[in-house]
């Protein structure tokens, strides 16, 4: 029997581990976070909460023999602290941000790509290696705490955002269970953050939230925001909650406000800087930003940047943060007043760009914020854009002035108060209510219902007259409805299609936020703008039960799928004449999105 249910906030910037003890008791404790040891120094080990999502590759013999050794071992690569401290200072060598690469849609996650811009002679790991590493460390200090229960053995839930496709959620997948967790379950953040908030409340949450109310879940960590929304409806006299709304995933969040708050400080100096130092400008100013946020009697915070090669000391160039430039660098620049009718600003697209993030073009994030809640405007679901309840999550909400200033142009749009919701854990919660989670799933808890944030298609080639010059028309037909839950089988009914067998074969996946009307089998003739290609997808068919077919042999198949608990798909192409004959689709995704 499993001892323990762990939650793991696998963040951009911060990587958290909370557990709870499984059969403990009849009421849902709040699960505890696990201090994680890692370096802080050459040779120089604590256990601190949060563990830094970075991996430093060190050259051969940069520290010595004892110098990156663990409890557990000297590691390949270092993780946490002191990765995330020395790297800034060594050029090439530091991987960061590496969850954000999983749903890049034209680069392979599976490449090594990172350190980005390192020269090609220095070690370059992929994404998902990456991911793996910090998982790996995750596993290694869990073991060693608790050597009579290991983390393999464990019911283990990892949080992803909502905005993550079939494809991120896969390769997340893939990442643990290569670091050494080959069973669990992914839930996402902006719901794991409400479960810690209702664990740390107890039964004390309906008093804050009544029938008819809609939350608003605004998640705003180092490198990405997320935005859901939570319906609290009646049932038989019970308060019960849904998921109704998800965003997408934006690529802005407080490490874009550092970088800003350095290019002005670095404007203010006048001084040359190298990319090194520059960098390291870059994280003194987020040191300053959190200072200058948490105690708003200061009116100035200093920067020091060291200085290079034999004038490390005499060459330092000291600046400062002014309580000027984050009133108008961080809160106008990413939190601007705004009307509920504006949109983020579209920058014009260069032909030749670097390879790198998608970085959201607009800082606004009201301004996002205000599309994603017009979204509903436009569809008729007039409750759900004026929420009256937030529930902040993620470090950068930590900050009163960010949050008081949200809740200000949320009530700006709405004509009415906005509330946020007590007692949230701004950066751990995520971790905490994972762990909580798994409580509620052996009926310990409040379960929030929920079920797929997107619709899913699949897409084919009309069946229409060859034309010189001109492909075939692509249509799409629904195979998974918007709100279908985990575990749950679907059949696309009164769809036939002809499956080319015994090949590899390729075809299209879509996905949308928007569309949740639609309903497993509703056949889309023209691609709406409003469907979001997800991949390029090879699959090689292996048939699950009957006679294998002959090597391009067209089948007449229907199609049914199922979302499992860990947040995948499965496709299985049933022959309509015979169906003894079942294909499940295997889906390749070594091939980039188009």
């Amino acid at each position: 029997m499993k001892r323990y249910v762990v939650g793991i906030d696998l963040g951009t910037t911060n990587t958290v581990l909370a557990a709870a003890e499984a059969e403990a008791g009849h009421e849902p404790a709040v699960p505890e976070v696990m201090a994680v040891p890692q370096l802080v120094g050459p040779g120089e080990v604590e256990a601190r909460p949060v563990l830094p999502s970075a991996v430093y590759l060190p050259a051969p013999g940069e520290f010595g023999e004892q110098g990156l050794v663990l409890p557990w071992g000297a590691p390949a690569s270092v993780v946490g602290c002191f990765a995330r401290e020395h790297g800034a200072k060594v050029a090439g060598r530091l991987v960061t941000s590496a969850k954000s690469w999983l749903c890049h849609r034209r680069a392979d996650p599976r490449a090594p790509l990172l350190p980005l811009g390192a020269p090609p002679e220095l070690e370059r790991i992929s994404p998902v290696e990456a991911q793996r590493r910090v998982l790996e460390h995750l596993v290694h200090a869990w073991d060693r705490a608790h050597p009579e229960a290991p983390l393999a053995a464990q019911e283990v839930l990892l949080a992803v955002p909502a905005s993550f496709d079939a494809v991120a959620r896969s390769l997340t997948l893939e990442a643990a269970r290569a670091a050494g967790i080959a069973e669990l379950t992914l839930l996402e953040e902006p719901q794991a953050a409400f479960y810690a908030w209702l664990a740390a409340l107890g039964e004390g949450w309906r008093q804050h939230v009544r029938p008819g109310d809609t939350i608003l879940v605004c998640d705003i960590g180092g490198g990405t925001t997320d935005f859901s929304l939570i319906a609290c409806g009646e049932r038989e006299g019970n308060l019960v909650l849904e998921r109704v709304a998800v965003g997408e995933h934006l690529l802005l969040g407080g490490d874009n406000m550092d970088l800003a708050l350095a290019h002005r400080v670095a404007a203010r100096l006048g001084a040359e800087l190298d990319p090194w130092q520059s960098r390291a400008l870059w994280l003194e100013c987020a040191r300053a930003k959190e200072e200058l946020l948490s105690r708003p009697e200061l009116e100035r915070a200093p920067v020091t940047i060291p200085g290079r090669g034999r004038r490390l000391v005499g060459g330092q160039v000291r600046g400062e943060v002014l309580r000027r430039d984050i009133d108008e660098v961080v809160i106008e620049g990413f939190f601007p007043v705004c009307g509920a009718e504006d949109r983020p600003r579209a920058g014009r697209r260069a032909a030749l760009r670097e390879i790198g993030l998608p970085y959201a073009a607009d800082p606004a994030i009201t301004r996002h914020l205000a599309a994603f809640l017009g979204r509903h405007v436009q569809s008729g679901e007039r409750a759900l854009a004026h929420p009256r309840l937030v529930l902040c999550n993620g470090g950068v909400m930590q900050a009163e002035a960010l949050r008081r200033r949200l809740l200000e142009v949320l009530a700006s749009w709405s004509g009415a108060p906005v509330l946020e919701l007590p007692g949230a854990s701004y950066d751990v919660a995520v971790a905490r209510g994972a762990a909580y989670y798994g409580l509620v799933r052996r009926g310990r808890g409040i379960r929030i219902r929920g079920g797929s944030p997107r619709s899913y298609y699949v897409g084919f080639e009309a069946a229409v007259p060859a034309v010189p010059g001109l492909q075939p028309p692509m249509q799409a037909v629904c195979v998974v409805p918007f709100g279908l839950e985990e575990g749950t089988e679907t059949e696309a009914p009164g769809v036939e299609l002809g499956l080319v067998t015994g090949e590899t074969v390729e075809f299209r996946l879509f996905a949308s936020t928007a569309r949740k009307d639609d309903r497993a089998g509703t056949l889309l003739q023209q691609l709406p703008a409003e469907l979001e290609p997800l991949a390029t997808l090879q699959a090689a068919l292996e048939p699950v039960r009957g006679e294998a077919a002959q090597q391009g042999e067209v089948v007449p198949v229907g199609l049914r799928a199922r979302l499992t608990e860990i947040g995948t798909l499965e496709l299985f192409c049933v022959a309509r004449q015979q169906p003894e004959r079942c294909w499940r689709l295997e889906v390749n995704l070594r091939k980039p999105a188009d």
